[in-house]
């Protein structure tokens, strides 16, 4: 039976789509092993590119993992091909976090979705620069919680009350991590970060280099919290790739983010972020959104580091749609 199978060049641009998503200190912990006669991608962690101080427990790694993932969907999908997920399908393979099979798209409402994303993978950015004092409006905010929930996750503004705890619990955490010398450590060795360079204010009420004014800093930041309903490496995946489509979702309305992931690493803080009132189970990552400066995009692996084409034992002939080269 012919299997219909994306050229090489496209599968190489899939990739470095895929490799265009956030990661904790920008380590880019992702391979991509793409098996040919199978026409399925599998996304594997990289374990020598694992944070032992600032992420003991492999959360962050399998939430990058989880946004390169999202960007793969997003990039297939606007190659004309629907990407059949699963999640962590072998239990003997703890590296393989996922698989996608790609097969033709048709009329299919939600390949049309992930399409239209496609735009925002090259401009999205993380920035600690401040952002402006505008308000992000109501419907904006919707489309990203709608964004999040399409992914099994949840998105949740916090209301003054709460916001002003987690700020509290932010600024608690970046003190603990300067005073951990591993975690000063891993931040150094894989500078620059996303958004310039190695610092901490993620807030974003400094530029970097600046020193606390002696007045009011001026109005708190937009923030918005990510969780899911519980907390297994599956989730970690699953809060990954709804990170991933909330800040292209963000992207696309000309907004510009930041992630807090780092704040959720000390887990007798981490608690504070959840807001009783809602039913988020275990928040994942603290978003800053607003209308910000530019910023450069950091650095990013050869796409010969991070992908291997395997020949299965079919070498199928290669048929188009070709809707990326």
């Amino acid at each position: 039976m012919r299997v219909e199978t994306p050229s090489t060049r496209t599968v190489t641009a899939l990739a470095e789509a895929a490799s265009a998503a956030p990661s904790l200190h920008n380590a880019q912990p992702w391979r991509f092993h793409y098996l040919r006669g199978a026409a399925t991608f599998q996304v594997r962690a990289s374990l020598d590119r694992t944070l032992p101080h600032s992420d003991p427990h492999g959360r962050f790694l399998h939430m990058g993992c989880g946004a390169a993932l999202l960007n793969l969907r997003v990039a297939a999908a606007h190659a004309g091909w629907r990407p059949d997920t699963t999640l962590l399908p072998d239990p003997y393979d703890a590296r393989l976090l996922a698989t996608v099979g790609l097969v033709p798209a048709g009329d299919d409402p939600e390949v049309a979705a992930l399409a239209g994303l496609y735009p925002a993978i090259g401009r999205r950015r993380s920035s600690r620069l401040p952002f402006d004092e505008e308000r992000v409006p109501d419907q904006v905010r919707s489309a990203l919680r709608e964004a999040a929930e399409r992914e099994g996750a949840q998105l949740h503004f916090p209301s003054a009350w709460h916001l002003t705890t987690v700020l509290e619990m932010v600024q608690d955490t970046e003190g603990r991590d300067l005073a951990v010398p591993g975690r000063v450590e891993e931040l150094a060795q894989w500078a620059p970060t996303e958004g310039g360079p190695p610092a901490r204010d993620f807030a974003g009420r400094l530029a970097p280099g600046d020193h606390p004014p002696a007045t009011d800093p001026g109005p708190p930041p937009q923030l918005a919290l990510l969780g899911t309903a519980e907390d297994r490496p599956t989730d970690w995946v699953r809060a990954g790739q709804a990170m991933q489509r909330a800040l292209l979702e963000a992207t696309r309305h000309g907004l510009s983010t930041g992630i807090g992931a780092v704040a959720m690493g000390w887990a007798d803080l981490r608690w504070t972020d959840r807001d009783p009132l809602s039913e988020m189970g275990q928040v994942h990552a603290v978003l800053r959104i607003g209308y910000g400066p530019p910023v450069a995009a950091p650095p990013r692996r050869p796409v010969s580091e991070v992908l291997r084409i395997e020949d299965g034992p079919e070498n199928r002939p290669e048929s188009r749609p070709e809707g990326l080269t």
